[in-house]
């Protein structure tokens, strides 16, 4: 389970207490998730989610994180919100670890989402894309194209323990991708995104938008969570992110009956300039590498603190693969 910091009862009543939402009636550890300590929080006034911010969440992002989810809330966006305590505050400490009581949603995530989900999914993606224009706070993407090499090099001499000639297939992509990447100039900052070639639009983005990140009930979708990872990034690169996510099957195969779904989706909302079309094979290409890293990472750093399984990296390698055989946009249903 992924509840790396415990919390005796009677810390957890005095903190509850604290937001004026009656008795605490019950409390559950989450399993999902690898990142933070997450509890199922119910109380006389519902359900609410608190998380626990472990070791690898900046402290400094968490306002970002936190005020998103408020500004997209407001904007009409289906997502969790911060719950502020009597003081007005949306963070707190609990156990010496940033803590933050958020709204539950409800709803289910799919394992096996059919093409009206896409639809539904790239709907919602463009809906979050407009509705963060006017967010005036910005987190640059530390997993963008100029942190997959670092990342990479905590790991490299172990790559191929996952899979044979990983290692080499990780940094021929390296090299092509920052060879083809649509930026105006070969400069890799914390800022990259105000580097990207004309028509490319940036602004915030989820970043992570998978599945498990997504709730429905039947075909509708009731609601998108887990923001910490969002950022200021191209919005092309986040639709990448999810034909990742949401458009292959349980063997690795790319089902374009799904992809057509959810680009149909995101169109409907906000339609693509000529440059982000054009830049989308690369950027399904990036977004595919930026998970098999991550998971790679993790598959040979796997925490003894948490019973949570990491994902197998490999399922990155079959999509790299199909992303590099792409000759046009026909391939993804354009």
């Amino acid at each position: 389970m992924a509840v790396y910091t415990l919390v005796p009862d009677a810390d957890m009543e005095r903190f509850v207490a604290s937001y004026g939402l009656g008795e605490l009636l019950s409390c559950k550890g989450i399993a999902e998730g690898v990142e933070n300590t997450n509890f199922l929080i119910k109380t006389a006034k519902g359900p609410f989610i608190l998380t626990l911010y472990e070791k690898r969440v900046d402290l400094d992002d968490l306002p970002f994180f936190l005020e998103l989810m408020e500004h997209l809330a407001r904007a009409g966006l289906t997502c969790p919100t911060p719950v502020r305590d009597s003081e007005g505050r949306n963070l707190r400490q609990l156990m010496g670890r940033p803590a933050a009581l958020i709204t539950f949603l409800d709803g289910l995530s799919l394992h096996r989402p059919t093409p009206v989900h896409c639809q539904a999914v790239g709907a919602a993606l463009a809906k979050l894309h407009l509705a963060g224009r006017d967010f005036d706070m910005r987190r640059s993407n530390a997993l963008g194209l100029s942190g997959w090499r670092p990342l990479y090099q905590r790991f490299a001499t172990r790559a191929d323990e996952i899979a044979p000639g990983l290692g080499k297939m990780i940094s021929d992509e390296l090299a092509e991708l920052d060879r083809l990447w649509p930026r105006r100039s070969s400069t890799e900052d914390a800022e990259q995104h105000e580097n990207y070639l004309p028509g490319i639009e940036t602004g915030v983005i989820h970043a992570d938008l998978f599945p498990d990140n997504v709730f429905f009930r039947g075909d509708r979708l009731t609601g998108i969570i887990d923001f910490y990872f969002a950022c200021n990034d191209a919005y092309a690169y986040d639709i990448a992110i999810c034909l990742n996510a949401w458009c292959f099957s349980d063997a690795h195969q790319f089902e374009l009956d799904k992809s057509r779904a959810l680009l149909s989706g995101y169109r409907s909302r906000r339609e693509l300039t000529q440059a982000e079309l054009s830049a989308l094979p690369t950027f399904a290409r990036g977004a595919a590498l930026r998970f098999l890293l991550t998971r790679a990472y993790d598959w040979l750093h796997r925490s003894s603190e948490a019973l949570v399984s990491p994902k197998d990296p490999r399922d990155y390698m079959s999509r790299l693969a199909f992303h590099q055989s792409v000759s046009s946009l026909r391939d993804y249903g354009i």
